[in-house]
């Protein structure tokens, strides 16, 4: 495969301004803009262009796994990520490149007006460029998104299992929402990192808001019963709805050793004669 002319990357140098400004008139066009800044768009526009002459006076053509391209690579998925967390998609993220191929395109083709041989042979050279340049982009979009989403999901996660203090040493977890490993594993490692740090002695959990509960969902709160108990704590599960409870029966689940209750307050009301704490209503 030929390589880019040093004519081309004299004429990309030279023509940096009018390139800029016409880059950023396609960007705008295409709504590639939405949610930036006007500086911050004319700061990246600026630096890529520099970076993207400094990779091709390196000689490395379009393989931009050499490592002549590493700054343009960072590059790439700086931007990439802060368009991820800006909410563009991945259309958006790479057109920042492709809309450069239209003022490079046309800026070649003034250029070499007089040699459509050579003029093919670069335009074929830069295309080729941007399209592994756009695609390393969208590679590394998509690879940012993910984390953005399994980030933002390991947070309403956390959100949809708080660990509440009812009194000193009863915690409660009321459980909403269906309960798979994944939860369970945060469920637990929120539950038992509380209860180390309240020291407290009994922990509630209620499934009130568990719209099921099937032979996969019981063996999680029999997993995290143990867990409890091996830091020293006692559990006790409310919310056992009568469907539920005709639910565990038909299953066959053994809860043996699981102490259930019907609803949150009996399960606090036993939980405080463990402590040996009475309460009385006021004369």
């Amino acid at each position: 495969m030929a390589a880019l002319q040093n004519s081309t990357v004299e004429a990309i140098r030279n023509n940096q301004a009018q390139l800029l400004s016409e880059w950023t008139k396609r960007l705008e066009a295409s709504g590639a803009t939405r949610n930036l800044k006007e500086h911050d768009l004319a700061q990246q526009t600026r630096d890529f262009l520099s970076l993207l002459l400094t990779g091709l006076e390196n000689g490395n053509g379009s393989k931009i796994a050499a490592a002549g391209w590493e700054d343009t690579r960072q590059f790439l998925e700086k931007l990439s990520q802060s368009r991820a967390l800006l909410g563009q998609d991945s259309q958006q993220t790479a057109n920042f490149i492709f809309a450069l191929k239209g003022p490079l395109f046309a800026l070649l083709q003034n250029h070499y007006q007089d040699q459509p041989a050579l003029l093919a042979e670069q335009l074929l050279e830069v295309s080729e460029l941007l399209d592994t340049v756009g695609m390393h982009t969208i590679g590394t979009f998509q690879k940012s998104r993910e984390a953005v989403i399994k980030r933002q999901q390991e947070e309403l996660l956390e959100l949809s299992t708080p660990v509440v203090k009812l009194w000193d040493g009863v915690l409660a977890l009321p459980m909403i929402g269906t309960l798979d490993s994944q939860r369970t594993q945060v469920v637990m490692e929120s539950l038992l990192q509380r209860i180390v740090d309240t020291g407290s002695e009994i922990a509630i959990i209620d499934i009130t808001g568990v719209p099921t509960v099937d032979t996969l969902v019981a063996q999680h709160l029999l997993k995290t019963v143990t867990a409890i108990r091996l830091m020293g704590a006692d559990c006790i599960i409310s919310g056992v709805r009568p469907q539920i409870a005709q639910t565990i029966v038909h299953l066959g689940l053994d809860l043996q050793g699981v102490v259930t209750k019907a609803n949150l307050a009996d399960a606090l009301k036993l939980a405080l004669t463990r402590l040996g704490i009475s309460l009385g209503k006021a004369v």
